[in-house]
């Protein structure tokens, strides 16, 4: 059976899933290269004490008594206006600062985020210590977010194993600044706009907790029942916990996706948008585990996560309905897409809904942004439920459109036709 030609645009796009062995080489070594480059020249990171004259509850005068945090900004022409605040792991006794530090604010760069990884308290320091030194520095990056080039709004925090207990803490333990207080940085909200957990320690209730980050934490109070429900996230959640992305591996011992599992059934229930990423291979405390292209992987999915849910742009999402028609009829099952037009940013992202019996609808958080766009309908079935294919290969049709911001739900009809009529 021919393929129908369709208009306005019709095209293939063909991507080698080969390529000889010794240009493959020569990519490789050329990638390391300009990696190793491109840490060579990365600026030193600036440094910041979040409590100058001294911490609350300080034990002595020393490095481990003085929570600071490392700023890494993105270049310029990249940055997103997005922050993020990096907890890396260490069990509550140590801090892993180069793989779930270092390289993650470096990532977070390329991708036009600017990073701030936490120095907290550790060990003999006990909760409440670290949670403050979390809460902290997010008022304190929000307080100075215009000196940081970020958008107050757009301010996360992540982290790594025992840094991601602290980050779900923070996430789960929050409050609004103390509007009377004399510190203007402590009339800031400490609620994170999102949180970023990497096979985090989640609870200390379950028989898969770590035992180690809760005793490094709790001290002679880890066996209060009260307090580890307190400090075990997944019985936290609320409705306005921050939307959560999820990263683990099924072979962790050290901490079991478990966590993460009872974390996301939490967040599901109190209707908190998530997104829960479990890989079959890989040991705890991977980072970005470069070199693995399937488990390396996940930064790209973070990545999408954060464009998708629209906390690398401040534009303003737009609530758009509308039907799909072709040759006439009502198109029964594909997807209809808007592309940001080339040169709008990094920042803006491809949004794709559904469209069924020639409708679709996308939310205003869900919407694309204001702009030109380009419009791809694909058209993936002519029938719904079929007892034999409708169609040789999927077909598509392409053009511009303009979305206006402003108030309220937009209408948009396309009534297509493909070339044959």
């Amino acid at each position: 059976m021919p393929r129908k030609a369709l208009s306005p645009a019709f095209g293939f796009a063909f991507s080698p899933l080969w390529r000889p062995p010794l240009l493959l080489f020569a990519s490789l070594a050329a990638m390391l290269a300009a990696n190793a480059a491109s840490a060579a020249e990365a600026p030193e990171p600036q440094t910041r004490y979040l409590w100058p004259d001294g911490a609350p509850q300080a034990q002595g005068e020393g490095d481990a008594d003085k929570p600071l945090l490392f700023v890494y900004l993105p270049a310029a022409d990249k940055a997103t206006g997005a922050g993020v605040i990096v907890c890396p792991g260490g069990g509550y006794g140590g801090h892993a600062m180069d793989h779930e530090g270092v390289q993650i604010a470096r990532f977070y760069n390329s991708i036009g985020v600017a990073a701030f990884v936490l120095r907290y308290r550790l060990s003999p320091y006990r909760h409440p210590v670290p949670l403050m030194d979390a809460q902290r520095a997010i008022r304190l990056v929000r307080h100075d977010a215009k000196k940081y080039g970020v958008d107050p709004r757009r301010i996360g925090i992540m982290g790594f194993s025992a840094g991601g207990h602290l980050a779900s803490t923070a996430g789960t333990h929050f409050d609004s600044g103390d509007a009377n207080a004399k510190d203007s940085i402590d009339r800031e909200s400490c609620r994170p706009d999102f949180l970023v957990l990497c096979y985090p320690v989640i609870s200390f209730t379950e028989s898969f907790q770590h035992g180690g980050s809760r005793r490094n934490l709790l001290g002679d109070k880890a066996d209060d029942a009260k307090l580890t429900h307190y400090l075990s996230s997944e019985k936290q959640v609320t409705k306005d916990t921050p939307p959560t992305f999820l990263f683990h591996t099924n072979e962790d011992t050290g901490v079991p996706p478990e966590n993460s599992v009872l974390l996301y059934l939490a967040l599901r229930k109190a209707g908190v948008p998530a997104e829960m990423h479990i890989y079959a291979k890989g040991p705890h405390g991977v980072g970005l585990m470069p070199g693995d292209p399937v488990l390396s992987s996940w930064s790209k999915r973070l990545a999408d996560w954060l464009s998708i849910s629209g906390f690398l742009s401040a534009g303003e999402r737009v609530p758009v309905r509308g039907r799909v028609s072709l040759d006439g009829k009502p198109l029964s099952y594909g997807t209809i897409a808007f592309i940001p037009e080339k040169g709008a940013g990094p920042a803006r992202s491809t949004v794709v809904a559904r469209v069924r019996n020639g409708e679709f609808q996308f939310d205003s958080t869900s919407g694309p942004e204001a702009g030109k766009h380009r419009v791809l309908v694909t058209c993936m079935s002519h029938k719904v439920i079929s007892m034999t294919p409708t169609l040789p290969e999927e077909m598509r049709l392409e053009f511009p459109a303009v979305i206006e911001a402003g108030e309220g739900e937009r209408d948009l009809n396309f009534e297509l036709k493909s070339k044959a009529n």
